[in-house]
């Protein structure tokens, strides 16, 4: 039988400070093909260069990544967003309202893009974000390249908010580690599609809203199923901890690890002021506690669904899949 490449422990991996001879040493990694993990303002992206599909290719395999699940590719400002897709009004409107920061668009991939296929898991569209992050900023302007950059953990496992996170989780199989000490959001980005013939989806809730979104469009959302998987984070199972995760709880069993919020207090707490962007910067680091703990199951108190409560929310309903 073929054994698991995640079941044993990594040795770790080359980690420097996310300063100027971080960024040096992390694009002349990514030049030649290589990974490197980047801090952004939402979680810790694997970054590979985005036109090679051998440098693609390395980010499926150090993530155990199924290959029909598609990747973001980073860009450091619109104009470059443009030399890889069609933006309509409504993405330019989008850009101008939240770039650079965590909205991921899912748009027509230009045919003269110059992306590895493996980028768009076969789908016509291309997934893209300006991170507002300086150490992503950096790598991606004295790179000059577009870089695809999923979350720096095993496939379907607690996306990192830090470096040692990834350390834990991925060691040797990423080349380099920036440390840019804790993310500030936590989550990942929000993921819109805008479609063709008209209309949006909200494929992905994350630190800015749906309500904020139809704001600047000025119409709802589509409704209804979805059309399979278009964007990352839409698999059933994801963010797992490697443990059974109970949701919506008051108390603790006596064999759980609680994870409070609010008036609910447990070993850790995602915020006992109630706060949701609290909690939602938490959200990883209070899941990695859990799979740490001695405990054998995890349990989460009630977060409300309000505002990025629904992100939240979304992210603990996979983990709990």
């Amino acid at each position: 039988m073929t054994s698991n490449p995640f079941s044993q422990p990594f040795a770790s991996p080359r980690v420097l400070p996310a300063d100027r001879e971080g960024v040096t040493a992390a694009v002349a990694v990514l030049r030649t093909g290589g990974t490197v993990a980047v801090p952004t303002e939402t979680v810790y992206g694997l970054a590979a260069r985005a036109d090679r599909d051998d440098a693609v290719a390395a980010i499926y395999r150090a993530k155990g990544r199924p290959d029909f699940n598609p990747l973001i590719v980073h860009v450091p400002d619109l104009a470059a967003a443009e030399r890889l897709a069609l933006l309509d009004e409504r993405a330019k409107a989008l850009a101008a309202a939240f770039w650079p920061g965590a909205l991921t668009l899912v748009v027509p991939r230009r045919a003269d893009s110059g992306l590895a296929p493996a980028v768009s898991a076969g789908l016509p569209t291309v997934a893209l974000r300006c991170p507002a992050h300086p150490a992503m900023q950096a790598v991606l302007r004295e790179s000059g390249l577009p870089l695809a950059a999923p979350s720096a953990n095993r496939s379907g496992a607690i996306s990192p908010t830090s470096a040692g996170h990834v350390s834990a989780s991925l060691g040797t199989r990423v080349d380099l580690v920036l440390d840019g000490g804790e993310t500030r959001q936590g989550i990942e980005s929000t993921i819109v599609g805008l479609r063709p013939e008209g209309g949006w989806a909200l494929l992905r809730p994350g630190p800015i809203t749906a309500a904020a979104i139809a704001a600047v469009l000025g119409e709802a959302p589509e409704q209804g199923p979805g059309r399979g998987i278009e964007a990352p984070g839409q698999l059933a199972s994801h963010y797992a901890p490697g443990k059974p995760v109970r949701l919506e709880a008051q108390a603790a069993d006596e064999d759980e690890f609680l994870i409070g919020f609010g008036p609910v207090s447990g070993h850790v707490t995602l915020s006992a002021a109630g706060d949701l962007a609290e909690a939602a910067a938490r959200l990883y680091a209070c899941l990695h506690a859990g799979a740490a703990a001695a405990q054998p199951r995890i349990a989460v108190a009630p977060v409300p669904d309000s505002d990025v409560g629904a992100a939240i929310n979304d992210r603990l309903r996979r983990a709990a899949a």
